[in-house]
Formats: structure tokens, C-alpha cells, sequence
């Protein structure tokens, strides 16, 4: 500064400290001196803040803005997908077919749908997925069958099959089944193991006779068991025992139903059997608005289920305080110029939700992190990444898959069902010096099946 600066910056602060001083012609003492630079430096840190956040936002609003024109060819036309129609017995959300955008799709009451719940129009122009269709909901997916009892369809009709010590038609009643005549049950053991009753699974074949000889034959899916006459009986050929041994082919993904000849694959809850048969197919639960989430929250689809979320901001301390931006992500409040502890307090704080399958197959990218970077100095930023909290237990690790972008990647398998948070920070550096820190917090659901 100059003397010329240094006679300008005192002048102003007499004019400044003493109003009325300038009628007296008497200059001001001290203490109002000190009073006026405290008010001028005050003054000028909030100015400052308000600048430097204001270069911030510029920045970043130029930065998408490349992005946007670096991915346009000039003079062609905006790349769009074929318009896509509502399935029947269904509806669609959507109507803007441009790249990136996306189409959703929900199902009328008594509707199932078949399909992604959503499609993203890609940059050749095609949609990532088919579009959905909507099915008749099951008789099965209102859960007629109690006490573990598992639901069979059938034709206009279904049928439940009650686990050993239930009975009725919708398993609600407890067996009771005779003592024998001395009184004393020899293996409590062999009544639960035993096969039910049941006269769809047995009955008698169907015979001819040729010349002086009997010849008895069974549908597909039973066999003949017994000698000719009053004892033969067609008895059905449970598959499911059959391929559940070791080292045979798997029938169904769940769980194998054995019915009359033949068998049928079954689910469990939250989840429906696709057109193969065997094949579980998760319900989203959200989108078909088959959730009880209060108002307020979000809902998330798990596998199989369904969780209510509702992010919330770190608590205000000190001088660091945060506002909510949008629904899953909070920006911190301009920090005061001299205030070293707030610029190193996470400048936005995101919330993620993940939902895995359980003891997926490791190593498994799970979660990306990346930064785009300034125009003109792209090649002075670094950023770093750490894991900082969580419940994680040493699961994870962090790693670069190039300059800008940090992944967290699964590195021991996560046996479900459970719970998983992992709290994930990346601070951006320019020509080695701190500029701020971005802290991702990252839920996992992990559902209790492998699918």
C-alpha cells in the first residue's frame, strides 16, 4: 500500500469515526479509531464470504455447462429415444424422451408389473431396458395361507400346503392325530415327517386287461407302486426331493413345491415368480405403492421389502450450521473468512441407499465419488478419499479409478439380513492447497436371500 493508500484509508476513517467531528474541526481519540476498523473489518469479512462463495458457484455452474456443450455436435439434433406408450391396465410417468431422461411405470390395483419399474433413454438413441407389462396380481399375493402354510396356484383357485402339525384350507387348525391303541407314541419324530394325506397325490392307475394278463399304467409324474389288484397305486414323484440332492441341477431359485405329478417354484414374500417359473423377481414395493411410509419419509425398496428414510442434517455447532438443499443432500452455510475449523468441515453432505443381495460375490464395486473439474486447471486439482465412520467393520476399501473419481468397492461378503452404513469424505486440493470436503453417507440394505 502506498502513502497516497495509506492518507486515503486514514482520511475514511475519520470521516467514519467522527461525523461530527468534521463541524469542529477536532479529530477523533483512540478508542473511537479502534471502534471504526473493528466495524470496517467486520464489514469486509462478510463481503468476502459472500464473494468467495459466489466464485465457488460460478465456477461450478461453468463447469456443468462444459459438460453440457462438450457433449453437443454442432448443428445436429438433440439424440431422442421412441416414444414410449402406458402398459395396459397400467400407467406411465414421463413424457420427455431425450437422453438421460427417464420413463416410469406403475400398475392399475389387482395389477402386477412384469419388468423394470423405470427405462433411461441412452445416447444411441435406445432405451436401456424393455419396456414393462402389467399381469393379473396372483391369488397367491395376498398370503391366504397361515402358520408358514405355502400357497399353490391353480386354476381360478389356490390350494395351500401346510407344514407338518397344521391342517385346514388355510393351515389355521392344529392337527391332532390318533394315539395308537396302547397309548404311546413310539416316535414322536415320524408323525412330523411324514407325508400329509392327501388323495391328490395318490390313486389307483389305470388298468386293462389283455387276454390272461393285467396291464396298470400312471399319468406322467407318478409311478407304480404295489402288486396288481386292490394294492396297486399311482404315487406321485416328488421332483423336489428328487433334484434336491447334492450335485443335481437345481429346480427353482427358492424353494421347490411338489404338487400332484409334477412341481412348482415359490417365492418368499415381497418378491413374485417371473414368466420362467423358477426365477424370483423382487416387488418394488414403492413404486406400486404397496408401502405404509408416514409422511414425511421416503420410501426405498429393499430386496423383498421395503425401508421409510428421512436424511437428516448434521446438528448446527458453533459457527458450522447446515441447510437442506434437496431431499437427500445438505450444504454447509458460509463460513466467516478467518473461521479455519468451519472450512474444514464438510462443505455438502449427501445420503445414499444401496440395496444388495446377500453374500454377493466380492471384490464389488458398490459406489462412486468424483468431482468435475475447474475449466483451465484441470490439471492442478487432486482430490483424496477416505473412509471416516460407519459400522462397516473393515468390509470395504476405497481406491482411484482415475483422477477425478474415487470408488468404494465391497471387499468381504455381507451375509444378510443386516443393516450397513459406511460414511465416505473426498476433499478437493488446488496446487496443494485444501479447498473443501465432500462427505457421501452411504446405507446399505441387505436382504436376507442371494438373489
Amino acid at each position: 500500500m502506498g502513502p497516497g493508500s495509506q492518507c486515503a484509508l486514514v482520511l475514511l476513517l475519520l470521516l467514519l469515526a467522527c461525523p461530527r467531528a468534521r463541524a469542529s474541526q477536532s479529530c477523533p481519540n483512540q478508542q473511537q479509531l479502534l471502534t471504526t476498523i473493528r466495524q470496517l473489518q467486520l464489514l469486509l469479512s462478510g463481503q468476502e464470504t459472500r464473494f468467495t462463495e459466489g466464485i465457488r458457484n460460478m465456477k461450478s455452474r461453468l463447469t456443468t455447462l462444459q459438460i453440457i456443450l462438450n457433449k453437443m455436435v454442432p448443428g445436429a439434433p438433440p439424440v431422442s429415444c421412441p416414444a414410449l406408450d402406458a402398459p395396459a391396465d397400467g400407467r406411465k410417468f414421463g413424457s420427455k424422451y431425450l437422453v438421460d431422461h427417464e420413463v416410469h411405470f406403475t400398475c392399475n390395483p389387482g395389477f402386477q408389473l412384469v419388468g423394470p419399474s423405470s427405462v433411461v433413454c441412452l445416447a444411441n438413441g435406445t432405451w436401456d431396458e424393455e419396456k414393462p407389462h402389467c399381469r393379473a396380481a396372483s391369488e397367491c399375493s395376498s398370503q391366504p395361507c397361515h402358520n408358514g402354510g405355502t400357497c399353490v396356484e391353480g386354476t381360478n383357485q389356490y390350494r395351500c400346503i401346510c407344514p407338518p402339525g397344521k391342517t385346514g384350507n388355510h393351515c389355521q387348525n392344529q392337527t391332532q392325530p390318533e394315539a395308537p391303541e396302547d397309548g404311546v407314541i413310539s416316535d414322536p419324530g415320524a408323525l412330523e415327517g411324514s407325508m400329509h394325506s392327501d388323495s391328490a397325490f395318490s390313486h389307483p392307475p389305470h388298468c386293462t386287461q389283455v387276454g390272461q394278463e393285467q396291464h396298470c399304467s400312471c399319468e406322467a409324474g407318478f409311478h407304480l407302486s404295489g402288486t396288481l389288484g386292490s394294492d396297486a397305486a399311482c404315487l406321485d414323484v416328488n421332483e423336489c426331493e428328487i433334484y434336491g440332492q447334492e450335485g443335481r441341477p437345481r429346480l427353482c431359485l427358492h424353494t421347490c413345491l411338489n404338487t400332484p405329478g409334477s412341481f412348482r417354484c415359490a417365492c418368499p414374500s415381497g418378491y413374485g415368480v417371473l414368466a420362467d417359473g423358477k426365477t424370483c423377481e423382487d416387488v418394488d414395493e414403492c413404486v406400486s405403492l404397496q408401502h405404509t411410509c408416514p409422511q414425511g419419509t421416503t420410501c426405498f425398496n429393499t430386496g423383498g421389502s421395503f425401508q421409510c428414510v428421512k436424511p437428516e442434517c448434521p446438528e448446527a455447532s458453533g459457527n458450522v450450521s447446515y441447510v437442506k438443499t434437496s431431499l437427500f443432500q445438505c450444504e454447509r452455510s458460509p463460513c466467516p473468512m478467518d473461521n479455519r475449523l468451519c472450512r474444514h468441515m464438510p462443505k455438502t453432505v449427501t445420503f445414499h441407499y444401496l440395496s444388495l443381495p446377500s453374500n454377493l460375490k466380492t471384490p464389488a464395486t458398490l459406489f462412486r465419488m468424483a468431482t468435475a473439474s475447474v475449466p483451465g486447471q484441470s490439471g492442478l486439482n487432486s482430490l483424496r478419499f477416505r473412509i471416516v465412520g460407519g459400522n462397516s467393520r473393515g468390509h470395504f476399501v476405497i481406491q482411484r479409478s482415475d483422477r477425478q473419481t474415487g470408488e468404494l468397492i465391497l471387499k468381504q461378503t455381507l451375509k444378510g439380513p443386516q443393516t450397513v452404513q459406511v460414511d465416505v469424505d473426498m476433499s478437493e486440493y488446488l496446487v496443494r492447497s485444501y479447498q473443501a470436503m465432500h462427505t457421501s453417507k452411504i446405507t446399505i440394505f441387505v436382504s436376507p436371500y442371494e438373489f
